[in-house]
């Protein structure tokens, strides 16, 4: 049980990390989901599938062709 705030934690300090360099924070997820909660985990991450397809393409860390002279 104390690994589970451990966790929420070190998500709280990256979704502001991810914030910090531009990065949309909707892109992460943090969630509680038991082994025997299928249901929940389904539902839980079609929400998620779903917020991030409607974010759009990331802004930011896209690699670009590189230009030749």
């Amino acid at each position: 049980m104390e690994g589970n705030y451990y966790a929420r934690r070190k998500f709280a300090l990256l979704k502001g990390l991810l914030e910090h360099v531009g990065i949309e924070p909707g892109r992460l997820h943090f969630s509680w989901i038991s082994s025997a909660e299928a249901t929940k985990f389904v539902d839980v991450a079609n929400t998620v599938a779903k917020e991030v397809k409607d974010l759009g393409p990331a802004r930011y860390f896209i690699k670009k062709r590189a230009e030749v002279a």
